[in-house]
């Protein structure tokens, strides 16, 4: 084997399996280096930033982590024009050597639709895995500038930001008694088909020659190729950066515009907010008429230098005593109480989901169902549990018992409904109605499974929202971030501090994978035997039934 370097010098010096990576190595590289380019962004050190970004560009571990993205996420085996995939160690090392810019042409896009919720199609441009894995490349020098100099009230898709911060900064100005009571609900017209090139070339911080190929690369569709003079493919990996990054300055216009000032001796402000998530938001001001002769026709001369043009449809101005709807929820005063709850649309499109969950699986075990139907209930009462949910989720817990005894009821249409009851809805802690289905292990023991309710298994939980000039890629805000991450953990293990010091106790990792272990992936304790002794390990739920599996095989 190859010799390893200490330094994320060129990948020409670096080892070429892919099995004897350093991944730990490979991201502190990555990280120290990306510390030094907001280092040099902070001071104005403009060619400083440039050299570091080349540098990184052109290193071994980078490449090995853009490769490592894009064929460990879901979206690794769609291929592009070349329906070509990597699956294989020896194709990803491979793929690491071939990531050069000198001779780099990237190939069309490949074009598929897909339908929005408001039932339209949605146009995807699908690159293939070598241009996937250079714009991960090059969105490792970019992503340190742009978080650098974004906006505050910015939250889509940067890290460590979620949805919720915006809908938390919605009710943090909005809930006071002087609040602002008009809102522009902004919604800008195909945001990424329409971002001028001319714009994007003249004020992006990163090499010109790269960013012109890929916006210039066209796109196939139906066998014909068509060219691209507009926009940035919805489906780039570093198109939701290059759409944040034109996006930003619209909060330092309005700030200077409506900042503070005295009248008369007295201290006067217009109330002006900002929040967005990448092409949806909304500003906030104590009057109407600012909003439309004056708020309103600012935003559209910033979006007209960029190619954009807001949507005279969906861009209206609302009282926050009637309710505005802004990433799923609805965001209403109620006398002197702002209160975040799930839009009905939102209701409406989840119990769609399961209705056909439950419609589809007619003939499936109890078992079988309630794990599917967990997996939704889940996810769907995590992103809400942190708003004004009780009503909403009482009411979809019903629809779903209405649902499920739909299903019980074709299943044995012979049978009564005392039988029925009996025979999938159990007494558990106190409650005669809980769907509940009992099942044997592969260790012969038995074992019960309980389908999820959103008003037990999703409480509510106030949520801290991250602070505004967090930068993750500052080495000064790691303490804060880390901190962040272990209280978000504490909830996802359920308060239990015996399991965080276990998690902490196996540096956050999965000891079998060692892969990261988060609030993202399920989690679960195995017990094992080292040195003699009993102890607990926490592990991914995969890790943990594979393992499982692996041992039932053996015996």
């Amino acid at each position: 084997m190859n010799e390893k370097h200490k330094s994320c010098a060129p990948a020409d010096n670096q080892p070429t399996s892919w099995d004897s990576i350093d991944w730990v190595k490979a991201e502190a590289a990555v990280r120290k280096l990306q510390a030094r380019i907001v280092k040099a962004q902070k001071e104005g050190r403009h060619n400083k930033v440039r050299a570091l970004q080349w540098t990184l560009t052109h290193s071994f571990y980078a490449k090995a982590l853009a490769v490592k993205r894009v064929t460990s996420n879901g979206g690794g085996d769609t291929p592009g024009v070349d329906m070509e995939t990597w699956e294989k160690p020896e194709d990803k090392s491979q793929a690491v050597s071939q990531l050069k810019r000198r001779g780099y042409q990237p190939k069309p896009l490949r074009r598929v639709h897909i339908k929005k919720k408001n039932g339209k199609m949605r146009p995807l441009g699908i690159p293939t895995l070598k241009d996937r894995a250079m714009q991960a490349l090059y969105l490792l020098a970019l992503e340190p500038v742009s978080e650098t100099t974004a906006d505050t009230r910015s939250y889509g898709f940067r890290k460590k930001r979620k949805c919720m911060d915006a809908i938390q900064q919605c009710h943090n100005i909005l809930r006071k008694g002087y609040s602002p009571e008009w809102i522009l609900e902004g919604d800008i017209k195909g945001c990424f088909d329409h971002i001028s090139h001319d714009w994007l070339l003249a004020n992006i911080p990163m090499d010109k020659a790269m960013l012109k190929k890929w916006l210039k690369c066209g796109y196939i569709f139906k066998k014909k190729m068509f060219p691209t003079e507009e926009g940035t493919p919805q489906g780039g990996i570093i198109s939701p950066t290059l759409a944040n990054m034109t996006l930003d300055g619209l909060q330092k216009v309005l700030a200077e515009k409506y900042k503070r000032r005295t009248i008369k001796g007295q201290h006067y402000s217009p109330m002006v907010n900002l929040v967005r998530y990448a092409d949806d938001f909304i500003i906030t001001c104590e009057n109407r008429e600012t909003l439309e002769k004056e708020i309103k026709p600012l935003v559209s001369d910033f979006m007209a230098e960029r190619g954009l043009t807001l949507s005279e449809e969906k861009t209206v101005i609302t009282n926050v005593n009637d309710g505005f709807d802004f990433l799923g929820f609805n965001i209403r005063k109620y006398g002197n109480e702002v209160l975040t709850k799930p839009t009905k649309e939102a209701e409406k499109r989840f119990m769609e989901n399961i209705r056909k969950i439950i419609k589809g699986n007619k003939g499936c075990k109890q078992e079988s169902l309630i794990r599917m139907l967990n997996a939704r209930i889940r996810g769907w009462g995590n992103y809400y549990r942190h708003g004004a949910t009780r009503d909403s989720f009482h009411r979809v817990d019903h629809e779903i018992f209405l649902s499920l005894w739909q299903w019980a009821k074709r299943r044995h249409s012979k049978k009564g409904k005392r039988w029925i009851k009996d025979r999938y809805w159990h007494n558990i802690r106190g409650n005669n109605w809980t769907f509940a289905s009992k099942f044997k292990k592969a260790n012969g023991k038995e074992d019960q499974l309980t389908l999820l309710t959103l008003t037990s298994a999703c409480a509510y939980i106030p949520y801290k929202q991250i602070k505004g000039d967090v930068n993750p890629f500052d080495p000064e805000w790691r303490l804060y971030l880390n901190q962040r991450v272990k209280a978000d953990m504490l909830v996802s293990l359920k308060g239990r501090k015996s399991l965080l010091y276990l998690w902490e106790k196996q540096k956050r990792v999965c000891p079998i994978c060692g892969e990261p272990i988060d609030m993202h992936k399920a989690w679960n304790v195995m017990e094992t035997t080292r040195d003699g002794k009993k102890c607990n390990l926490l592990v991914h739920d995969e890790c943990f039934k594979l393992n499982r599996k692996q041992n039932v095989n053996k015996k």
